[in-house]
């Protein structure tokens, strides 16, 4: 599986990425000529090797020859719907700006069609954004890692005043990621930065198992004396194993007086503080009691989260946890184009070879209500289309 890992020992904004992106591979030219196809005017990119602390790394500079004026999600989405851009790239895009406007309304106490993007709505985040999901697409990455992420120290001036290193927006982004500081003083983690790795991120920690291919540097704006201000990201092919291999956490608890009416509300609860599997299971408890195992199957940054959320929603007195090991098979999404609009399908493979392919249920149900025709019309239509791209790709290879 192509595998990139975000290296943030000196944080990450939207130019570190695209400076990184072309440092490892991605063609200047190219990455531009897509990013023409948004429509819009008034932008320009250019890509100058620079030097920070020794480090020789490529800066991503975005200029804008218009008045930058706030803009809402909206308005965001419309440029980016009628872009002539790839569909996954759109899709993608959108849903970093939907991460950020999720952020900026908790912080402001807003609704997210209230938010405006007063710190990153402005062209130059747009042609990060975008580019960034330019550059993945271009690289062909279909996993992504990140190491813990270095905030820095400090105060920042922003458009409400002066605030705090990481700055609010930047802390609702990463409030499941690990962060830490030390003494390099300003802003290392922009909102624009936060708002990609914690959309493409489903993994934090140290550099995987992986085959190495290509490294790029991507310079930040300021620099520091004996501190590289950069980006480094690796990408490779983490194929040394047919299998997926990680170590994630259980956390179980019985139950045997609490109303079943509000079992379905703490599993949507579960999911939603990151939980990858949640079930429950019948057991006979003491004094005879009929109760229910509810378990939790977790990464160990999501630990505390859910644990407290098991407290609160339920009636239990404790919570057991204890650290396994799961192998998976190897999954990525593909997109796939149908009569009833594009779905994403879960695509599993062992030895090179699909061995189940699953489209995204609630996305065949929307467009089954949508066009009034029944699910399985819908599912059947996204299988013959992946079964006609995959076939294509086994004839190109």
């Amino acid at each position: 599986m192509r595998t990139l890992y975000f290296d943030c020992f000196a944080g990450i904004s939207g130019d570190m990425v695209l400076g990184a992106l072309v440092a490892a591979g991605v063609d200047a030219s190219a990455l531009r000529e897509q990013l023409m196809l948004l429509g819009v005017d008034g932008f320009s990119v250019e890509f100058e090797k620079v030097n920070r602390s020794g480090i020789g790394a490529t800066f991503a500079r975005v200029e804008t020859q218009v008045t930058n004026r706030h803009r809402h999600l909206a308005d965001i989405k419309t440029i980016i719907d009628q872009s002539g851009l790839p569909t996954k790239v759109k899709h993608l895009a959108t849903e970093i700006f939907s991460g950020l406007a999720a952020a900026e309304a908790q912080v402001h106490n807003q609704s997210i069609d209230q938010v405006h993007f007063h710190e990153v709505g402005a062209l130059d985040a747009i042609v990060d954004v975008v580019g960034a999901a330019i550059g993945f697409e271009i690289l062909g990455v279909e996993r992504f890692v990140c190491s813990p992420l270095h905030v820095g120290t400090g105060f920042v001036e922003m458009e409400h005043g002066t605030f705090p290193v990481p700055p609010p927006a930047v802390v609702e982004l990463l409030k499941k990621a690990p962060l830490y500081a030390t003494n390099i003083k300003g802003e290392l983690v922009t909102p624009t930065g936060a708002a990609i790795v914690s959309t493409v991120c489903k993994e934090f920690g140290p550099l995987p198992l992986m085959t190495l291919e290509k490294t790029g540097y991507g310079a930040g704006k300021r620099q520091y004396d004996g501190f590289p201000n950069v980006l480094r990201i690796l990408v490779g092919d983490d194929k040394t194993s047919d299998l997926i291999t990680e170590r994630l956490w259980m956390l179980e608890t019985n139950v045997d007086d609490m109303s079943p009416q509000i079992f379905a509300h703490v599993l949507d609860r579960a999911f939603k503080l990151g939980a990858l599997d949640c079930y429950y299971t019948p057991v006979h408890m003491k004094k005879n009691r009929p109760g229910v195992l509810i378990s939790i199957l977790c990464r160990a940054q999501d630990q505390d989260g859910l644990r407290r959320m098991l407290f609160s929603e339920t009636t239990t007195l404790g919570v057991r946890s204890y650290e396994l090991e799961r192998t998976s098979l190897e999954r990525t999404i593909v997109n796939v184009q149908t009569e009833y609009g594009p779905i994403d399908v879960k695509v599993a493979r062992m030895n090179g070879t699909v061995t189940n392919q699953m489209p995204e249920y609630e996305q065949c149900r929307a467009a089954a209500e949508r066009f009034n025709v029944p699910l399985r019309v819908v599912e059947a239509a996204v299988r013959a289309g992946l079964r006609s791209e995959v076939e294509s790709a086994e004839t190109e290879k």
